[in-house]
């Protein structure tokens, strides 16, 4: 896990709930048991804030960092996902954006990412769509300074044709059963009495591993996907492990956090 990635999931798996801001010697020992060490903390850490993600602040145990509007909504819309918080209900129809041409290479890729990460998927170089809208679409093509136009679509033909053409389900459902043979093997190799820093490490890699699919999983309504998806079976694993876990880890971020 790099240190970005370690941070990101440290705030939207816990801080997010905890106030959202942490000192950076708190985030340094919260990290400690990833191996992650101070300086690659204090690298990411500026690194988030020049991205606009984190916002430096003063708190009573010293210089710490705060989630900024932005990063709020991120972590919000990851946990809509990753923990299926909201109900989503398909009624057949399509979130279709038709984006102005982007130039800039470095704009485009940011904004494919970005689109990718919220659910959505390319028709073509400007054309995207996805099974719902997205919360932070707004923002985020205000932020790239980038007009599109948005419709609220019916398709007239076979949405299964659809959905092969825009998302590679086979390879998806393959990264599933990857990750869930991963998991059962990470969390096989965890001692029943682990220690709480122990056990955050090992639910950090658990969560981290599935948050990984919010980049390839647009979370498709189940009558969409084929029979037998693999994606219910690791989804079903996660939750138990994740829920099972959450109690001592939560111990450790509590204590470390004073």
């Amino acid at each position: 896990m790099h240190a970005r990635a370690a941070l990101f999931d440290l705030y939207g798996d816990h801080l997010r709930s905890r106030g959202g801001q942490a000192s950076v010697a708190a985030l340094v020992r919260l990290m400690k048991p990833l191996e992650i060490a101070a300086p690659a903390v204090r690298t990411a850490v500026s690194r988030m804030v020049r991205q606009g993600w984190l916002r430096p602040i003063r708190l009573p145990h010293g210089a710490g960092y705060a989630l900024t509007p932005k990063c709020v909504r991120r972590l919000d819309e990851a946990a809509l996902r990753i923990y299926r918080a909201g109900t989503f209900t398909w009624h057949g129809r399509w979130h279709l954006i038709v984006l102005e041409p982007v130039k800039e290479r470095p704009r485009r890729e940011r904004l494919r990412a970005d689109l990718t990460f919220l659910g959505y998927a390319a028709l073509s170089e400007t054309t995207w769509i996805g099974p719902r809208s997205s919360i932070e679409l707004d923002n985020l093509l205000e932020g790239e300074g980038v007009r599109a136009d948005r419709f609220d679509a019916a398709l007239e033909g076979d949405p299964r044709e659809l959905v092969a053409r825009a998302w590679d389900l086979t390879a998806i459902g393959e990264a599933y059963e990857q990750w869930h043979a991963e998991a059962v093997t990470l969390i096989s190799t965890l001692p029943e009495s682990a220690p709480d820093d122990q056990v955050f490490a090992t639910r950090s890699r658990l969560v981290h591993g599935w948050r990984n699919f919010l980049f390839r999983d647009p979370g498709l309504p189940p009558e969409l996907l084929p029979a037998g998806w693999p994606g219910e079976k690791a989804r079903a694993y996660f939750e138990q492990e994740a829920a099972r876990l959450l109690p001592a880890a939560a111990a450790f971020v509590d204590r470390e956090l004073i």
